[in-house]
């Protein structure tokens, strides 16, 4: 069996339909033809440059093997990860059924292959570096196979409780050359964000992050109390505008530094201790994501609670990284680079 990274559009557009209807797809915008019939690669290729007749032609090259990578690579059981661009988090899937394609379908969404989603929302801290650097290419779909990649992501799921069936050898490597194999491109900024994510991990866990999140509504211009280490019945941190902090807006917030992400009694028990301190809204800080149970209660409370994953976290360490106190400013040393934004495939 093998490993395979798909992504769910260039801004992960598609993420949620590939995930409430249980397949992957291949997302090339006006490619209504069936490709189960193309027989060579080279005769996809001729088949790709008829339906876009001004794409370059490495473009071309680069596209025919993702797109026989999906067609004719994958193979019901092997495993499929979908790094999301929604939250901090990759979702793995096993393949269940052969390449399908439906004429009648909207596009992008004629060719698709059902799978089982068999974890969700694992944390992109859970996996290493190495893993991160492969999953970080900017293809849409190709083979992941560096560094026993498949066996390590199956002993990550397993971790994230997976219950796992035997399974066969990986597949042998036939073309090592294949353009479906991982290429060198990937997204650095990507990279750079899984970077900074390990340090925060390593400088910030348990009731540091708290003291981290204080930091930044602190560079925000709010005045903050933090709750001592220990039980803290639903707030570590309370936040108010104006002088001494007695103005608008006020904030109750909870901070959870694990991995995993939290569940909706966290929230509604954070919505509770707002009453309880007179709060004018919430904002829970969760570095291992939400499940889905929360995320369905974002609309419903928008104008009472914020959520903070991981990568909004970021998002706000990194916009006032330059107003932080020069200590936490030596624990997490940070710098701005400019390179060079590439461009994905599919989409």
């Amino acid at each position: 069996m093998a490993l395979w990274l798909c992504r769910a559009g260039k801004h992960g557009q598609f993420e949620q339909r590939f995930l409430s209807d249980k397949r992957i797809y291949l997302t090339w915008d006006g490619l209504n033809r069936n490709l189960g019939s193309i027989e060579t690669k080279p005769a996809l290729g001729e088949g790709l440059r008829e339906v876009y007749p001004d794409a370059p032609k490495a473009r071309i090259s680069q596209n025919t093997g993702q797109i026989w990578a999906f067609v004719k690579g994958m193979s019901i059981g092997d495993w499929v990860a979908l790094p999301s661009k929604v939250k901090a988090a990759i979702h793995i899937a096993e393949i269940t059924g052969d390449y399908s394609f439906d004429p009648k379908a909207a596009d992008p969404f004629y060719h698709h292959r059902t799978v089982k989603w068999i974890a969700e929302d694992i944390p992109r801290s859970n996996f290493d570096q190495d893993l991160l650097y492969s999953l970080g290419a900017f293809s849409t779909v190709c083979r992941i196979r560096r560094n026993d990649a498949e066996n390590r992501v199956h002993k990550i799921a397993a971790s994230a409780g997976v219950k796992l069936k035997p399974r066969s050898e990986p597949a042998p490597v036939t073309e090592p050359d294949d353009e479906s194999d991982e290429p060198e491109v990937v997204d650095l900024e990507r990279l750079a964000r899984d970077s900074i994510a390990k340090l925060i991990t390593a400088h910030y866990s348990g009731h540091a992050m708290a003291a981290l999140v204080e930091a930044v509504l602190r560079a925000q211009g709010y005045t903050t109390y933090r709750s001592p280490e220990g039980p803290d019945k639903g707030i570590d941190i309370l936040a108010g505008g104006g002088l001494l902090g007695f103005g608008a807006p006020r904030i109750a917030v909870q901070v959870k530094s694990g991995s995993s992400p939290v569940d909706r009694p966290t929230l509604d028990q954070l919505i509770g201790a707002m009453q309880n301190v007179h709060a004018d809204h919430g904002l829970l800080v969760s570095w291992g994501g939400f499940k889905s149970s929360v995320d369905r209660e974002e609309a419903i409370q928008f104008f009472r609670v914020r959520l903070w994953d991981q990568d909004t976290l970021m998002d706000q360490i990194l916009a006032n990284y330059d107003k932080l106190d020069d200590d936490l400013r030596a624990e997490l040393p940070l710098k701005r680079i400019w390179t060079v934004a590439e461009q994905e495939d599919g989409d």
